[in-house]
C-alpha cells in the first residue's frame, strides 16, 4: 500500500456512499461574530455510529476479500473506531474483535456491542493495547484493522474534507483535531488535490501534544500517560500518518482542557448540537488564534458526537 492518492480517495467515496452519511455544514452567526470569521462545521457527529471513523472503517472493511474476511476483523480502540469497526463488520457479516481500555466510555462500549463487537478489556496503556490486541489476533486469526496507521482507513477519512471542500468552495483554512492522525492526514491529502490553496491547521489537547512535539522536532516523539478530557486524541502517530502530516499541514495549535470544556460547551448551547470533548479542540484553536482566522472562510471538522450523558464535563 502507499499514501492515498487522488484517485484512491475518490475510490473511497464511491465504495463508503451506500454505508455513511454525506453529512451536513452547519455555520453559526453567533460563532461568526464572536470569532469574526465564516466558520463552516463539518458535522461528523452526524455520521453513523456517531463519528468520522464510520468512513475510515467501511473503507477498510469494503475493501478486504471474503477470504481476508473469514476470521473476522480486530483492533485496539477507546470508542469511536470500536464502533465503527463493529458496524461495518456487521454490514459484511463477519466478527470484530474489539481491545478496549478499561477506562472508556460506558456509552461506547454498550455502542460496540451493540453492533455485535467482541469486546477484550485490557489496562489503558498503548503497550496493554497492542499486546493484548496480538493475543486476539493469534487466537482468532483476525484481520488487524489498525484505526489510523492504515492507508486504506486514511483515505476513508479523507473523504470528509472532500465532501467539505464541494460544499464550501475556496475555504482559507481547514482546522482538524489530532489524535492519530488518520482524520488529520486523510484531510491534509484531501485537501492538498481537491483545494490546494487551503491551508490545514490541526488541533490537539495541551495535555496530549505528542504531534505538536513531533511536527516541530520532525522527529516522532511518541504520547507518554497523556491526560486530557479528549479521550479520542491519546493516541500517539503513526509511521503512516507522521509522514503526511509534515508534508501537507500548515501548523498544530494546542489547547488547555478549559479551552475544550468551554468551547464544547459554546457549541452544545450556540449551535444546539451535541459534540464530544476531542470535537471541541478544533474551535477552541479558532477562538485561541482570532487574529489568524479574522474574515477569513474557516472549515472545522466536527470530529464525532459520542458522549457519556451521565459524565459531561461541565
Amino acid at each position: 500500500m502507499k499514501v492515498p492518492d487522488k484517485e484512491s480517495i475518490l475510490q473511497a467515496a464511491e465504495r463508503i456512499l451506500p454505508y455513511i452519511n454525506r453529512t451536513s455544514v452547519l455555520t453559526c452567526e453567533t460563532l461568526n461574530n464572536m470569532f469574526q470569521a465564516q466558520l463552516y462545521f463539518k458535522c461528523e457527529n452526524f455520521q453513523k455510529a456517531g463519528a468520522f471513523k464510520s468512513r475510515g472503517a467501511c473503507n477498510a472493511v469494503f475493501s478486504l476479500n471474503e477470504n481476508q474476511l473469514k476470521n473476522g476483523v480486530a483492533t485496539h480502540s477507546s470508542g469511536n473506531h470500536a464502533q465503527a469497526l463493529a458496524r461495518a463488520a456487521k454490514l459484511r457479516n463477519t466478527k470484530a474483535y474489539i481491545v478496549m481500555p478499561d477506562n472508556s466510555s460506558k456509552v461506547k462500549i454498550d455502542a460496540v456491542r451493540s453492533y455485535g463487537g467482541i469486546i477484550t478489556f485490557c489496562i489503558p496503556t498503548l503497550e496493554a493495547r497492542e499486546t493484548t490486541l496480538q493475543k486476539v489476533i493469534a487466537e482468532t486469526h483476525a484481520t488487524e484493522i489498525h484505526p489510523y496507521n492504515n492507508y486504506t482507513i486514511i483515505a476513508g477519512q479523507a473523504t470528509a474534507a472532500k465532501e467539505l471542500i464541494e460544499d464550501i468552495p475556496s475555504l482559507d483554512y481547514i482546522i482538524a483535531p489530532v489524535g492519530g492522525g488518520g482524520l488529520l492526514s486523510g484531510t491534509a491529502l484531501a485537501t492538498h488535490y481537491f483545494s490546494p490553496a487551503t491551508k490545514v491547521i490541526a488541533a490537539e489537547p495541551e495535555q496530549a501534544n505528542d504531534a505538536f512535539q513531533s511536527f516541530y522536532s520532525k522527529k516522532f516523539i511518541p504520547s507518554v500517560n497523556p491526560n486530557t478530557i479528549a479521550d479520542g486524541l491519546r493516541t500517539s502517530l503513526g509511521d503512516k500518518t507522521f509522514p503526511i502530516i509534515v508534508e501537507h499541514v500548515q501548523d498544530i495549535f494546542t489547547v488547555s482542557e478549559t479551552d475544550i470544556v468551554e468551547c464544547m460547551k459554546l457549541i452544545w448551547e450556540r449551535m444546539k448540537i451535541i459534540i464530544e470533548t476531542s470535537s471541541a479542540v478544533t474551535l477552541a484553536a479558532v477562538r485561541n488564534n482570532s487574529r489568524l482566522f479574522k474574515d477569513k472562510k474557516v472549515g472545522i471538522i466536527i470530529s464525532g458526537g459520542n458522549v457519556d450523558l451521565k459524565n459531561l464535563p461541565w
